[in-house]
């Protein structure tokens, strides 16, 4: 059997997708996978079973990056055709099913509209995050066995969703005190390179001797492997949110100019906490625009933001086997 999975090209999209993607390998165990991945994304992809071609989908002026995408899949004969993307490519290709995501409603959490892909959305697959031997290797390198971590991602595709670097410092500075869910943890600060200026106070203000930097220094599958190795996670409404809870460690997400019913962590162990103020009320204040606007963020309070956290460790702690 042959499949051809067409996927998000943003981190945080792809990354909800692979619980649909996980459901596949499993149903067919025996399929050769073709995964279309937008750049950024794509090399959460290369470890996947049963992977036969991993393609890079980067944006073209006119749409050409889909022409160049059915010139390198018409050649094939699928038995399935699964695309995310709403195009017209898997109408143009000679394939047995054709599966087109449908348009996004505001009554579905985005895990569940893309489980409704397939029909599953009354019983959407988590999503799910493959690690080869080598970045496993080389996380373990990173985050040694042994002592606890707090992970925290304080950067944003945009600065609207972005909490204040001092306020995580300071969130990460209680739960890792004496009194704090993680005391005397280390903490591991994740970003990418283009944004370690704006999260450069964050780094600086963690004790050298507990920071993990990870910043810019790894790609993004070896980050996946690093959180597989943390303890706990929070970080703003991004696509490390969305990796982290897919791999299973505790994670709170941080919200304000966003929907958390579309966009919140999935999974048992994940949580979230918002704003004061509502999305609505922050979308539509004066001169708002998502582009320019700094950060909408300072409606959540330190204390605020510790108290989902500690809520979010002693429901789990509750519920541990």
């Amino acid at each position: 059997m042959r499949i051809l999975f067409i996927t998000a090209t943003r981190v945080g999209d792809a990354v909800l997708s692979t619980g649909l993607l996980s459901y596949l390998v499993g149903r067919f165990p025996d399929a050769r996978i073709t995964i279309a991945a937008g750049a950024a994304a794509a090399p959460l992809f290369a470890p996947v079973p049963g992977l036969e071609r991993l393609i890079v989908l980067t944006k073209e002026r006119y749409g050409l990056h889909w022409l160049r995408l059915w010139r390198q899949c018409v050649g094939h004969r699928w038995d399935m055709v699964v695309d995310l993307r709403r195009s017209a490519i898997g109408w143009l290709l000679f394939a047995k099913k054709r599966r087109v995501a449908p348009k996004a409603t505001d009554a579905l959490h985005r895990v569940e509209a893309l489980a409704a892909t397939l029909g599953l959305q009354d019983a959407p697959p988590a999503p799910h995050i493959w690690v080869d031997a080598a970045h496993a290797a080389a996380a373990a390198e990173i985050i040694p066995d042994g002592e606890p971590v707090l992970a925290l991602a304080p950067a944003a595709n945009w600065p609207g969703k972005q909490w204040r670097p001092a306020r995580f410092t300071e969130l990460a500075t209680r739960l890792t005190g004496p009194n704090g869910i993680l005391p005397n943890a280390r903490i591991a600060v994740f970003a990418a390179a283009n944004e370690r200026a704006t999260i450069e106070p964050v780094l600086s203000g963690i004790p050298a001797d507990r920071l993990i930097d990870t910043v810019g220094r790894i790609d993004l599958p070896t980050v996946a492997a690093c959180l597989k190795r943390c303890t706990f996670f929070v970080g703003n409404d991004s696509g490390l949110m969305h990796l982290a809870a897919a791999c299973d460690i505790p994670t709170l997400g941080l919200f304000g100019p966003s929907r958390e019913e579309h966009y919140a962590p999935w999974g048992e162990r994940c949580g979230w906490v918002r704003t004061r103020e509502s999305y609505d009320e922050l979308i539509t204040a004066p001169g708002y625009d998502h582009r320019t606007t700094g950060t909408v963020m300072d409606g959540l309070s330190v204390g605020r933001a510790e108290e989902a956290a500690r809520a979010l460790w002693r429901r789990l702690e509750t519920t541990a086997p």
